[in-house]
């Protein structure tokens, strides 16, 4: 989508009175590049020159809920609260926080697989346009959908304005809010702003009560207004030998389905190999599982 201002001269792009004119302009000009939601099941927005907008997706993660071992109170507490939002039902923003590779994003990706059919839409907004995010909700307010805003991998710096935006749609502004519209984010970090000693320099015993000081109070405050919580944590390591085993069979009945019986694809074949894998790593989770899957049957698959 484009908009040209005026053939003769260019206009200082930095120059917001600009911006904002050309995104009312194409407001009210029709537009023939609306995402076709019954078509994509998922998109993102895109920041342009002129124009922010939203694009839809060709193709979406093919790992569905079944694919995910070992957090079954995760995936369980989210399908609840995404099946209450599809029913038009009270349901809560959701941030997923804890241990990198531990399938926080794989998550959010795979309700599509269960839920497409049932309207579930999915758009995804990266940290650095969160400014954006009330644009983005106020276009999808009205839609037919059920649309999940998905924010990946969210941390921010104490000098990053960025969060402020989003915390202002967690509030429910006027502005925001939308029924049709939840956000789910996740992030290493448990509140999203990096903590520091220093923060608690203020905090304060009163009568045996503590009483935290005002950099850790704005620090707490962005991650409590997501009402629903999901802590994920490195799994053991037979969880993640399950896991290795799961993304194998998974990724061998993709490729060659007739070769499920070989030896070579047997746990016991290359159950060593995966525990290396992950040694080397540094990180034994879902993640490492699926890389090493990944490695292991192309590499069987070549010879």
């Amino acid at each position: 989508m484009w908009c040209n201002l005026a053939n003769d001269s260019k206009p200082n792009p930095s120059d917001g009175l600009w911006q904002q004119l050309a995104q009312r302009l194409l407001s009210i000009m029709p537009s023939d590049q609306d995402v076709d939601w019954q078509r994509h099941h998922a998109g993102g927005w895109t920041r342009g020159r002129w124009v922010s907008q939203l694009v839809g997706y060709g193709e979406t993660s093919a790992i569905t809920l079944s694919d995910l071992l070992h957090i079954e109170s995760q995936k369980q507490a989210l399908r609840q609260n995404t099946e209450q939002f599809l029913a038009g039902l009270p349901a809560n923003n959701a941030l997923l926080w804890g241990a990198r590779g531990s399938g926080k994003s794989s998550l959010v990706q795979a309700l599509l697989a269960d839920y497409a059919n049932q309207g579930l839409r999915l758009v995804e907004i990266s940290k650095d346009v969160l400014s954006d995010l009330p644009m983005v909700i106020d276009q999808l307010r009205g839609q037919s959908y059920r649309f999940i805003v998905f924010c990946d991998d969210l941390s921010f710096e104490d000098d990053d304005p960025s969060y402020k935006s989003l915390k202002s749609v967690l509030e429910g502004t006027a502005l925001a809010r939308a029924s049709n519209v939840l956000i789910y984010a996740t992030s290493n970090r448990r509140h999203l702003l990096a903590e520091k000693a220093s923060d608690n320099a203020d905090s304060k015993l009163v009568d045996g009560e503590l009483h935290h000081g005002e950099a850790v109070e704005e620090k707490i405050s962005l991650s409590d207004r997501f009402g629903l919580w999901l802590s994920f944590y490195p799994v053991r390591q037979q969880e993640y030998l399950d896991m290795v085993q799961h993304a194998v069979d998974r990724l061998v009945r993709q490729v060659g389905p007739e070769r499920r019986a070989d030896p070579v694809f047997q746990t016991d074949h290359y159950r060593l190999d995966a525990l290396r894998w992950a040694l080397a790593r540094g990180a034994r989770n879902g993640r490492s599982a699926e890389h090493f899957a990944r490695h292991w049957v192309g590499k069987n698959f070549l010879v």
